[in-house]
């Protein structure tokens, strides 16, 4: 008994010695999606933010993707909850435990919450030739194509799924989802008519926007854009989509029992790379929002994630999709 006392003090006064000599080696940020994605973009220029708040040991991107971003956020929450292995995932949070059957963790109690990082505006854009050039417009032709209207998507869980999805729920007008391997084949046929619209974040439409390649109609959020390009489009919700507010946010976590010390260090960490002015130039060349309120705060971020669970778990039930 007495040897048990004394191992598990020992072990007390290691785990305090951790977490203040935290970090001694190199971090991983598991993004559960692939490399290239507005995801993975944001991952990488966040590592770098906190790099230089953590001593300048290196902050490195894990793409773990699969399954609605469940894979690679189950690997992280069965991590050694140290603080070298982090994750960094978007509104998956949210959706995931509606989305994804099975979930082999609990949303709720299975992570530390660090932070809410940023969020991204959605745009509603239709191939070049669709003959609408304004919501009011393509609610008419909605109604007129009733049954043969194609909607395109990046894949079951992604950021322009469950724009579509809410949009669908929204004009109460039933349409053909069309899923595809990524943004990018999704855009392609987009572009080529073989869709005829989309609902997708500013980070993947603003470039083809720009180049004339598809036909922009509304912003998702509640107010315009500042971004140049995208400054004169109305809100769905001014043109007539009454509530109609979405944005993919990006939040910060790490795993459930993480010491107190270590994520107070990361949240210090985060919450300085948020004011990096390379950073937010980095994600405003994004079209992405900086988080500057008090969802930075770990209670905070939690409080807003299991509000969004509740906005969008009947959503998905109701739209009976899944994402295994």
């Amino acid at each position: 008994m007495k040897k048990l006392v004394t191992l598990l003090a020992l072990a007390a006064v290691a785990l305090a010695s951790h977490a203040a000599d935290y970090p001694t080696k190199p971090i991983s940020i598991i993004v559960p999606f692939t490399a290239g994605g507005p995801t993975d973009r944001v991952a990488r220029d966040l590592a770098e933010a906190m790099r230089k708040q953590l001593g300048g040991v290196s902050v490195v991107v894990d793409n773990v993707a699969g399954a609605g971003s469940s894979i690679g956020s189950a690997k992280a929450a069965r991590a050694t909850p140290d603080g070298y292995v982090l994750l960094l995932n978007h509104i998956g949070m949210a959706t995931m435990p509606v989305l994804v059957r099975n979930l082999p963790f609990k949303v709720e109690s299975d992570f530390e919450y660090l932070g809410l990082v940023n969020e991204v505006p959605m745009t509603l854009v239709t191939k070049p030739s669709l003959p609408a050039n304004n919501y009011k417009e393509l609610s008419a032709w909605l109604v007129q194509n009733k049954g043969k209207v194609n909607l395109g998507n990046a894949g079951v869980g992604s950021a322009s799924h469950l724009c579509g999805l809410l949009f669908q729920n929204a004009v109460q007008i039933d349409m053909t989802t069309v899923p595809y391997k990524g943004t990018a084949p999704a855009m392609t046929d987009l572009i080529g008519g073989q869709i005829d619209l989309m609902c997708d974040q500013t980070t993947n439409t603003t470039s083809q926007i720009e180049a004339k390649k598809v036909k922009a109609l509304a912003v998702t959020t509640a107010k315009r854009l500042t971004t140049p390009s995208l400054k004169d489009l109305p809100t769905l919700q001014e043109s007539g989509l009454k509530d109609f507010e979405v944005t993919i946010w990006h939040g910060l976590y790490a795993p459930k029992g993480t010491p107190a010390d270590v994520l107070a260090k990361l949240n210090t960490a985060l919450k300085a790379a948020l004011k990096d002015p390379d950073f937010i130039k980095k994600q405003e060349g994004l079209g992405a929002v900086v988080v500057t309120d008090k969802r930075m705060e770990p209670a905070e971020h939690k409080k807003f994630v299991l509000a969004e669970i509740a906005k969008w778990s009947p959503i998905i039930k109701a739209a009976n999709v899944y994402a295994d």
